[in-house]
């Protein structure tokens, strides 16, 4: 049996310039098979499928994601534009008039698709992750972006972005061998591949100086080294991916499930030549206090590298994450899917792209529903302190994503759902009016998401936030209602504290909480727009250990009610009034003032939310 490592995935990106061929000359591969009878290409879909990771995205797709690739081409502005049916043209450095221009002949030749770099054209202005920046997103990005989608639309040609860190000759010989595989296997899902743990088994085996394999939590081995000298626990592992019962049963009388499983600890396994045990490091892995399996290292005809276990345990903690993306892993369509829905979130690809690949309705009403984890589920000062390791924010992250998939799928067959940022987001798509109009769905899907809060809370004992945007009348505005998800999201994620009673809000919920917020998002950022006495006031404080600056602001929040915000600092009347005096002495802030009343109450309320 051959333990050799399996190939890695089918595309890893990289930086570097665009490969440029020379000048006056096309590159085109593969156009042996244009003319022959019954040649086959691939559907555009399939194509991106393979692909795996979206290196590229859907900007314009009219004919849909199932027309035809052929062949593969890339091509320079200065060339003669001469394509056959059915290419993929790579477009290299073309941009504005000239690109348009080039599309429309490209289409015109009967070219399937034409893919610009995403920098130029078709991802520009897109919202960064965590949804954290204030205001929208631009839905479509610049003018150039959105005059080359419409001009490939009206052409009826495919428009993919390509990420700016690919190289274009990587592409085009990815690209070229799915067409060329194609036409010589039969896979019905290339997009799948599940190598990423053999990779890691064999690195590990470097580091080590043994022989590896990653087992999952019931023992059955997932990936192993290459390597010979193997013993016969090895031996029967691998043949029967599983450990044999009667050597598990040895294993668990040792105590070493029971070891692996506490925790970090690397254990021991002594030589029992009897047996056929040679002598093996082994560490559990684990996201959080969750075991998810382990990894054992066998020793061979040479002694164990000095720092093996060092290694070993640094390798657990990587492994855990790719297990938990590996355990979590959709189907390739549904990652494309996902890519899709995640394209038009950020306003990069047209509706129809993904009307196309999904049963939704682009005429119809939707809108977004965005939840936010947090990372303490009560709220307390033990649980902040106890910040969950990467892996286990990672699962939690997972576990929420299948939750929330659960219930909306209950509530609408059609709801789709992906992650972008640390946030999962929720599209609920064919949404028609009521007798009562549009009210009576909002206040449906509110109800949904509380529930789905309150089982987040249940099942996974976790504290989530969401946010439900606006209701908008067809697929196409669905970024705007994902930005004002976003916007809530984030005010409420700004103050935190202040907004512990709200789980779940709407725009018109905390509309002045959300405009508040970003006013001190903007003051926050520029410095220049701060009052040097208010400044001065804080510094006093910090200085001093004085109370000021709270009074003050309790003060202002209660109009000049002293005897009101004296009650809510439990303190008397009189005290309050001095430390007010008190504070416009230190400052040279003149109270009597509207506009400095306004500004100084603005400036405490973003030094509150600062520490």
């Amino acid at each position: 049996m051959s333990t050799d490592t399996p190939p890695p995935g089918p595309f890893h990106s990289a930086g570097g310039d665009a490969h440029r061929p020379g000048s006056g000359t096309s590159v085109f591969a593969g156009h042996s098979t244009h003319d022959g009878e019954g040649t086959t290409g691939v559907p555009l879909r399939r194509l991106l499928l393979a692909l795996g990771d979206p290196v590229v995205d859907v900007a314009a797709a009219p004919g849909g994601l199932d027309v035809q690739v052929d062949n593969v081409v890339i091509l320079d502005p200065e060339d003669r534009a001469e394509v056959r049916e059915g290419d993929l043209v790579l477009l290299i450095g073309a941009r504005g008039a000239a690109a348009r221009r080039l599309v429309r002949t490209l289409a015109e030749q009967g070219a399937t698709a034409v893919a610009v770099k995403a920098g130029g054209h078709a991802q520009e202005d897109v919202m960064p992750p965590g949804g954290s920046r204030t205001g929208r997103p631009r839905p479509g990005g610049t003018d150039e972006s959105r005059a080359l989608r419409n001009e490939a639309r009206e052409a009826g040609i495919a428009l993919l972005a390509v990420r700016a860190e690919v190289r274009w000759d990587q592409l085009q010989a990815v690209c070229q061998s799915i067409v060329d595989d194609a036409r010589l296997t039969a896979v019905e899902d290339p997009g799948e591949s599940g190598g990423d743990l053999f990779s890691m088994a064999q690195t590990i085996a470097h580091l080590t100086g043994g022989l590896v394999s990653i087992e999952d939590a019931a023992s059955r081995v997932l990936a192993y080294s290459s390597g010979a000298e193997v013993d016969e626990l090895r031996r029967l592992s691998v043949l029967g991916r599983r450990g044999p019962e009667s050597y598990l049963a040895l294993l668990r009388e040792w105590g070493v499930f029971a070891k692996l499983r506490a925790g970090e600890e690397v254990v021991r396994i002594e030589e029992h030549p009897d047996l056929g045990i040679r002598r093996r490091l082994a560490v559990g892995i684990h996201a959080g206090r969750q075991p998810l399996g382990a990894i054992w290292v066998q020793e061979g005809a040479v002694p164990l590298a000095e720092n093996a276990e060092e290694a070993l345990l640094g390798a657990a903690r990587t492994t855990a994450l790719q297990m938990i993306r590996q355990r979590s892993q959709a189907s390739a369509g549904l990652r494309l899917r996902e890519d899709l829905l995640s394209s038009l979130l950020e306003g990069r690809i047209d509706a129809g792209a993904l009307a196309d690949t999904v049963e939704v309705h682009a005429d119809r009403g939707a809108l977004v529903v965005a939840f936010s984890l947090l990372e303490a589920p009560d709220g307390t000062g033990e649980e902040r302190a106890e910040r969950p390791d990467r892996p286990a924010r990672e699962l939690r992250r997972r576990q929420l994503i299948d939750l929330v998939s659960v219930h909306t799928a209950a509530y609408r067959r059609s709801a789709l759902v992906t992650e972008l940022g640390g946030r999962v987001y929720v599209l609920l798509p064919d949404l028609e009016r009521g007798r009562e109009g549009w009210r009576g769905m909002e206040q449906s899907v509110l109800a949904l998401t509380r529930k789905t809060v309150a089982a987040a809370r249940t099942a996974l004992g976790a504290r989530v936030q969401a946010a439900v945007g606006s209701l908008m009348e067809q697929l196409a505005d669905v970024p705007d209602s994902r930005a004002e998800a976003d916007r809530v999201l984030d005010a409420m994620g700004r103050d935190l504290e202040r907004n512990l009673d709200w789980e779940v809000a709407t725009i018109s919920d905390v509309r002045s909480r959300v405009l508040i917020s970003e006013t001190l998002a903007r003051l926050r950022e520029d410095p220049s727009l701060r009052d040097p006495r208010v400044s001065r006031l804080i510094e006093h404080d910090r200085a001093g250990g004085a109370d000021l600056v709270h009074s003050l602001l309790a003060y202002l929040e209660a109009f000049g009610d002293a005897r009101s915000a004296a009650e809510r600092l439990h303190i008397h009347p009189n005290t309050l009034r001095y430390r007010v005096r008190r504070a416009a002495s230190v400052s040279g802030i003149d109270l009597g003032d509207p506009g400095e009343r306004l500004f100084t109450q603005l400036q405490l309320l973003m030094e509150q939310q600062s520490t």
